[in-house]
């Protein structure tokens, strides 16, 4: 059974996991608008992967007898500067998501559950992949400089698929 302050944070997590879910939906939509094929779908399968994300939480608010809540989300920004401005948005708000993944595994630790500390740590490890992947797109796009996106936009799922960046 879940204390409520566990409760009450996982259902917090679970509005963070959406809200990201929907802010990678505005990217996607927004390489789409700009003709960055390959940038959209790395930004769509970002999208799929926080609904999944979201649904996990979800399932296990409930299935420890907790009650999951369904939150309306904010509305993320719609426009973007430019590529790089859009994968720097996405690391900040990875980051912000680590913080909370990491607040709780304090509050597990804290309250002795470790059921749910145990299940927290797959959100661990996939944070630490997120923020590396992200940075790593960052790494390659401060090589291009502000031009020359089609070979980026050509490689991204590749790159996806060969596990650098997921």
């Amino acid at each position: 059974m879940l204390s409520k302050k566990l409760e009450k944070v996982l259902n917090q997590q679970v509005e963070k996991e959406g809200y990201a879910a929907n802010l990678y939906l505005a990217m996607a939509s927004w390489a789409d608008g700009k003709g960055l094929e390959g940038i959209s779908n790395w930004f769509y399968a970002q999208h799929m992967e926080e609904i999944q994300h979201m649904l996990k939480f979800i399932q296990y608010i409930n299935e420890r007898g907790g009650k999951a809540v369904v939150p309306s989300f904010e509305q993320p920004p719609m426009d973007f500067k430019n590529v790089k401005n859009a994968f720097e948005a996405s690391l900040e708000h990875e980051q912000m998501v680590t913080k909370s993944i990491n607040n709780i595994v304090g509050i597990c630790l804290e309250e002795k559950d470790f059921t749910t500390h145990n299940w927290i740590q797959w959100f661990v490890d996939e944070q630490l992949e997120e923020e590396s992947s992200v940075q790593s797109l960052l790494d390659k796009l401060d090589l291009l400089g502000d031009g020359n996106l089609y070979m980026f936009d050509r490689d991204i799922m590749g790159m996806r698929a060969a596990g650098e960046t997921e």
